[in-house]
Formats: C-alpha cells, sequence, structure tokens
C-alpha cells in the first residue's frame, strides 16, 4: 500500500518552556513511527504531499492553506479577550485574534487537544463535523519513575532537603498560571518546600509581569523559583518532587499533567471545567487556597491519601499511552485521506500528466 505523504509544519519548537512546542515533538516522533505515513516537517518549496498538518498560525504557513491539499490545523489556543498570557494594547490583540480565527477558518479541518474548545470553534463558524479531538501524549522513554537513589541525587542537585515534602509547580511565570496564589499558599506552609520551574517565555509582554518579577526576587524562605528547566532534565525533576501543584486559572491541556503521572507522581489542580473533559476518572481538585491548603496537608500527611492520588495518575497515564494516542492518529488521518481523497488523486494525476508531457 502506498504510503500517505504528511508536511508537519510549526515553528518555535526550540522555545524552552513552552508547552505547544512540546506536544508538537511529541506528536512529530509518535507519527514518524507508523509504516503507513511519510512524514516530512517544514518542507519548503512544491512538494508533492496528501496532507499538509499546521500546528502553529505562522503568517508564512497561512499562504499554505489552499485547495490543492487537504489541511489540518491543531489548535492550541483560542484568542480571548484576556486570557492572562500577554499585555497587548487593545487594537493589536483585536487584530491578531481575527487573524487567529480566519486562519482556523481557512483549514479544510480541526484538531483539537481538548474537547473543550469544540464549542467555542462552533461559534466562531467552524462546522462541528470538521473538528476532531486527539489528546496529547507524552513517551514513556522521556518521562517515567527513577530510583530512590537517583532521586536523592536529584535532591542534591537542586538544593532540596532530602526529608521534605516538596510541592512542584511548573509552567511559564504569568497570571494565569495562579503563580502568585502558588507563593501565598508557600507563605502559609512553612513546613513544606516549594519549587516553581519556568520564567519568562514571553519576557516583559507577560501578564503580570512587574508583580510576578516582585515575588519572584523576594520568594518566601520556603520555597524556590529554578527558572526555565531543559525538558531533558523535567524527568528527574517531577521524580525528586512529591506532587504537582497547578493553581491555573485557564489552561488548554498542560503536558506537565501527562509528564507527571507518567512519573507516577499525584497532581492537585484548581477545579476547572476543561478537566471534566479530559480526566473521565477522579482526580484531585481544589476550588480556592484553603481548600488546596487542606488537600495538601493531607497528601502530606495521610499516605493512604498520598497512595490514592498516586493511583489517579498510573490509570491516567494507561489512557493517555502512546499506544492509545497512536492508534486515534493513524485513523484520523486515514480518515482525511478518504474525505479529501479525490482532491488528492486530482492532484497526482496532474502531476504525472504535466510530467509525461516534458518527456
Amino acid at each position: 500500500m502506498e504510503q500517505i505523504k504528511i508536511n508537519v509544519y510549526a515553528k518555535g519548537l526550540d522555545i524552552k518552556g513552552q508547552g505547544v512546542g512540546s506536544a508538537t515533538i511529541e506528536q512529530i516522533e509518535m507519527i514518524k513511527k507508523i509504516p503507513s505515513f511519510d512524514i516530512i516537517v517544514n518542507k519548503r518549496g512544491k512538494n508533492k504531499c496528501d496532507i499538509r498538518h499546521i500546528h502553529t498560525v505562522q503568517p508564512s504557513f497561512y499562504l499554505k492553506i489552499n485547495k490543492k491539499r487537504a489541511t489540518i490545523c491543531d489548535v492550541h489556543f483560542i484568542p480571548e479577550k484576556d486570557d492572562g498570557s500577554l499585555k497587548m494594547p487593545k487594537l493589536i490583540f483585536e487584530l491578531y485574534r481575527k487573524y487567529v480565527l480566519k486562519f482556523y477558518r481557512k483549514c479544510d479541518e480541526i484538531i483539537v487537544v481538548n474537547p473543550y474548545f469544540i464549542d467555542d470553534l462552533v461559534k466562531i463558524g467552524i462546522p462541528r463535523e470538521r473538528v476532531t479531538y486527539i489528546p496529547n501524549v507524552v513517551s514513556k522513554t522521556r518521562f517515567h519513575p527513577i530510583s530512590e537513589e537517583k532521586r536523592n541525587d536529584v535532591r542534591k542537585k537542586y538544593h532540596l532537603d532530602k526529608n521534605a515534602f516538596v510541592v512542584l509547580g511548573v509552567g511559564q511565570t504569568q497570571t494565569r498560571k495562579g503563580i502568585q496564589d502558588f507563593v501565598n499558599i508557600a507563605k502559609d506552609n512553612k513546613d513544606m518546600l516549594f519549587v516553581w520551574a519556568g520564567g519568562f517565555t514571553f519576557g516583559k509582554i507577560t501578564a503580570g509581569y512587574d508583580e510576578i518579577k516582585k515575588m519572584m526576587d523576594n520568594p518566601p524562605e520556603n520555597m524556590k523559583f529554578l527558572g526555565i528547566i531543559d525538558r531533558e532534565e523535567m524527568n528527574d525533576l517531577y521524580n525528586a518532587c512529591d506532587v504537582l501543584f497547578l493553581p491555573s486559572y485557564q489552561e488548554l491541556f498542560p503536558m506537565t499533567l501527562l509528564e507527571c503521572i507518567n512519573c507516577d507522581k499525584p497532581f492537585l489542580v484548581r477545579d476547572l471545567e476543561l478537566y471534566d473533559k479530559i480526566f473521565t476518572k477522579e482526580y484531585i481538585k481544589g476550588t480556592n487556597n484553603d481548600e488546596f491548603i487542606l488537600i495538601l496537608k493531607q497528601l502530606k500527611n495521610d499516605s493512604d491519601f498520598y497512595l490514592k492520588a498516586k493511583n489517579i495518575s498510573i490509570e491516567l497515564a494507561k489512557y493517555y499511552s502512546v499506544e492509545n494516542v497512536t492508534k486515534l492518529w493513524e485513523e484520523y488521518y486515514n480518515r482525511i485521506y478518504q474525505k479529501y481523497q479525490n482532491r488528492i488523486k486530482n492532484k497526482k494525476n496532474k502531476h504525472l500528466i504535466n510530467k509525461s508531457d516534458n518527456l
């Protein structure tokens, strides 16, 4: 059987501390292993691909969207009036928002990593039948449990007390991540050690930059800001800590959660509607700082509750396994190829005719 040729377009994959880049890298590595697909990345000029798969909304990629190929676009975000990520003048943000939504509408098919976004996309004029949900994935070869001996070595590396109960936060240091709440909870819980891995990926245009920078320069005694950590080192850091705590007010599908559960570590998140969409099973959540503190104390002091939280992560990791998600991608690409086969085959036949004319 002839392979389906897919050209993947993505930029910014080398930007540290950005979940979209991590998710895209994982997806590309995964589909490259499927024998029925021929995957190329960011190939310029004329190419004979059957499907174009766009991950990021660069203007140069917008120009590639046409009816000569079936075009898929991953929706990693929907620009809202205020998503708590970037500071932009209202006029510039509105132009940016219109451009992104126009980008999505122009594509033939849309992929969302969270079903929470499907209704929003329908509202902006994209037919529901053109939107498909496929979750992110993290490889077990990259994120996995480590030995107790190595765990102790990692704690030494980051100057974490061997016996401390360590609460880890991961993400860009911006308002929507709930980092102010994370710091305030650290202040009220001196018997725990709080660690944040992440920084200002977008520099001074990050929402809340001035306030967050002051907190980072003067953290509580029981808190450490580690800055942006290379992804290759994050497996050790998850394992060195006791629980992942994400008090974010807005998320799409944080890659850090998938990385955490692959390490068999418990996690605590804010009670957001989107998590109910992606976690069909029970998970540990809170609604405010008081609840977060009670849950963290229970995780620290109640071994049975800690084991329950750990088992939740282990079960979720099975669902979001590479094997399961690979099957979803294989079925999806084949379906899209069949759906647009007349367009694809006509283009192939035209190429063969032109080639014979030159003989």
